[in-house]
């Protein structure tokens, strides 16, 4: 248990080696998923990572009263020919790509069938929309069920995705979990060649949920002399994460308002932003809800998503 009574957040084994299927992209050939599909494939060539292909299937399973009503097997037979055409469409595309690559169906849920692979991946990466029954949900079972449920990043892919060179762009919030991100943020920094900016959002005390919220002061030099405390403990946190990732160039900002927005706002020419899956306090479980949620709806770059994963430099 925590000092403050909340039961502590199991932690996710994170060893790369034995995690098979490096990059996955999650493929229903809609046009979203192509352009996760792309990404999926320049993250591969980067961290020199197998990339691998999923598609999920459901087998048509209606209610017979006798044995004698059951279907024939060709309608099993023929959602598993319909998957294997979607990979194919995908191996089209993927026809110069000189890396690793592996084609999986699988059958069942959509969002399970991503669970389930998610333990052997480094990295997962969905689109925002899909054709409807793999990823047509997204915004609703996948993109927020797969977050909360990976076992590894995840990664969202917005339906008209900017993909710039501008920094990659992380939400700290001085949980444990803030710094997951931060340290994986910093990272994909460093494999991208740019730069890092760590936002904190300050909220005033007309809202619910908050990383740190503003009393209400009459006072304003008050309020700025919390913001300057805030940003005193960015800069330790750059600093920090300078030690374990070095050749990073790392830089905080403090911000008011409410945490989506802030990140949502913050460097309009981010490649890149990263969130934990929970966060501080009484707000914790609601992270991966309304911040999480309020920046993958409003995302027009890629937003990473950091569960709860085991690594020695956190602490």
């Amino acid at each position: 248990m925590n000092t403050d009574g909340r039961p502590e957040q199991l932690t996710i084994p994170f060893d790369l080696a034995a995690r098979d299927l490096g990059i996955v992209v999650a493929f229903d050939g809609s046009p979203n998923s192509e352009l996760a599909l792309d990404y999926g494939a320049g993250v591969a060539v980067r961290r020199g990572a197998p990339l691998t292909v999923i598609t999920a299937y459901k087998t048509p399973f209606p209610l017979y009263v006798n044995y004698a009503s059951l279907p024939p097997s060709h309608e099993a037979e023929a959602s598993e020919r319909g998957a294997e055409d979607v990979l194919q469409a995908a191996a089209k595309r993927l026809a110069d790509y000189r890396g690793e690559v592996t084609y999986l169906t699988m059958e069942g849920d959509s969002v399970g069938a991503l669970v389930d692979a998610s333990a052997k991946a480094h990295l997962m990466i969905v689109g925002a929309r899909g054709r409807g029954g793999f990823l047509g949900r997204v915004l609703g079972s996948v993109s927020m069920a797969l977050p909360s449920h990976a076992q590894c990043p995840t990664v969202m892919v917005p339906v008209k995705a900017e993909l710039g060179d501008g920094p990659v762009v992380v939400g700290v919030d001085g949980s444990v979990h803030g710094r997951r991100a931060a340290l994986h943020a910093a990272q994909e920094a460093r494999e991208r060649g740019t730069s890092l900016v760590l936002v904190t959002a300050m909220q005033t005390s007309d809202t619910g949920d908050y990383w740190y919220r503003v009393q209400p002061r009459r006072d304003d030099d008050l309020v700025e002399g919390r913001r300057a405390e805030l940003q005193e403990e960015l800069e330790k946190e750059a600093a920090w994460l300078s030690e374990r990732v070095p050749g990073v160039e790392i830089s905080g900002e403090v911000r008011i308002g409410t945490p989506g927005e802030v990140l949502h706002d913050a460097v309009p020419e981010a490649q890149l932003i990263v969130v934990g899956s929970h966060g501080r306090g009484a707000v914790a479980s609601a992270l991966l809800g309304s911040v999480s949620r309020a920046t993958l709806h409003r995302a027009q770059r890629p937003v990473m998503v950091v569960p709860p994963l085991e690594d020695e430099r956190v602490g």
